[in-house]
């Protein structure tokens, strides 16, 4: 990779701070060269502490690649089948609200054809963060959430997003190997490849290791706007971006768990990606089913991006050919995205503590990597 595709990154990174109010921005890249670190704004608009290498990141739905690789993991020691209908390990849990637990299967969950809703943008989980943003969110808590609201599809019929299958697949983690969620992560995961700076957050948690950037969210929700109203399609409009950034450091995220309670690094982040871009982690048979994507094109926020199970791939033809696999998460206070290709010669890693305005800065990092235009 030439100078040139690091100079571009940082020009990305400083355009992000001067003109699209990200407080603080961090890109880590590897490659034939080496590794590279580029930094703009700070970690922190009180004191202007500057964004550093090694800070601790909550990664939000990136996560879910973790829980993914846990699953595989299970599957790989014959412990569960990705086509285990959800009944087998949670007897009566779907028989609920219309769902059927005998037709979903843990497959299903994972690459969100389960039928279950955008558990994200439900309006109990908004009205709680705006509320009660100390609230600890248990599992059974969690999973009602998940179907609190009737299915949107039939099992298998289509891709769409939730967090609510998450919130099982987590749950089924912890009954097939009577652990914890994190203690499965931890031995699946994040000892076999050494990744001491990374964990999944515990639900009481009410702060992160040093280093750590302040995270915030833009303004607030437009007066007079009703949570309840929000969508996929019109929350970005719902937010009043002249009002001041809010800090939500202190923010609990119980409700991420298995949807999205891991944090990591840059460097982690981008070890891990790598293991499981490359099939370093997982064996052959799992390898190709944590990759074996669903939905059309610009299924998930990225243009030109399929999903897997945890994880989303660009489609070759727009990237010139090469295969480019990644993770990405936001939740108030973080946006993240890590993306490799499958040889793992070329990745990068980004984190902006606040979830950006549009994703014009996530598509012009990916187009200076890998020399693309994805418009």
């Amino acid at each position: 990779m030439t100078t040139n595709t690091y100079e571009k990154v940082q020009q990305i990174l400083a355009q992000a701070v001067a003109e699209d109010g990200v407080p603080g921005i961090v890109a880590e890249v590897h490659d034939g060269d080496g590794t590279w670190f580029g930094t703009a704004g700070v970690a922190d608009l009180t004191t202007g502490h500057p964004r550093q290498s090694g800070e601790f990141l909550h990664i939000g739905s990136s996560g879910k690649a973790f829980t993914a690789a846990t699953v595989l993991a299970l599957a790989a020691e014959g412990r569960l089948s990705l086509a285990d209908p959800v009944s087998t390990w949670l007897p009566g849990v779907l028989e609920t609200g219309g769902y059927d637990g005998d037709r979903i299967t843990v497959r299903h969950l994972l690459n969100h054809t389960g039928g279950l809703f955008l558990t994200g943008l439900a309006p109990e989980l908004q009205n709680s963060i705006a509320t009660r943003p100390t609230r600890n969110w248990t599992t059974s808590e969690l999973i009602e959430l998940a179907l609190s609201q009737p299915p949107v599809a039939k099992p298998g019929e289509q891709f769409l997003y939730s967090n609510g299958g998450y919130y099982l697949a987590g749950a089924i983690i912890e009954k097939v190997t009577g652990g914890t969620y994190a203690t499965e992560v931890e031995r699946t995961v994040i000892r076999p490849l050494g990744l001491s700076h990374t964990y999944v957050r515990p639900a009481d948690a009410t702060g992160y290791p040093h280093p750590h950037p302040t995270g915030y969210v833009a303004g607030a929700l437009k007066d007079g706007v009703d949570p309840a109203a929000l969508t996929a399609e019109n929350w970005a409009s719902m937010i009043d971006y002249d009002k001041p950034p809010v800090d939500v450091t202190a923010l609990n995220t119980s409700w991420g768990w298995a949807a999205g309670g891991v944090v990591s690094t840059t460097e982690d982040l981008t070890r891990f990606l790598r293991a499981i871009a490359t099939g370093g982690l997982l064996p052959p048979a799992q390898h190709q089913e944590m990759w074996t994507t669903v939905g059309g094109d610009s299924v998930v926020w990225l243009p030109h991006a399929r999903y897997g199970l945890g994880v989303i791939e660009f489609d070759s033809a727009a990237m010139d050919g090469q295969t480019v696999r990644g993770v990405s998460g936001t939740l108030p206070g973080s946006f993240t995205l890590a993306l490799s290709t499958d040889d793992g010669r070329r990745s990068v890693a980004i984190h902006a503590n606040i979830e950006p305005r549009t994703l014009d800065i996530p598509i012009r990092i990916i187009e200076a990597m890998y020399g693309v235009a994805l418009g």
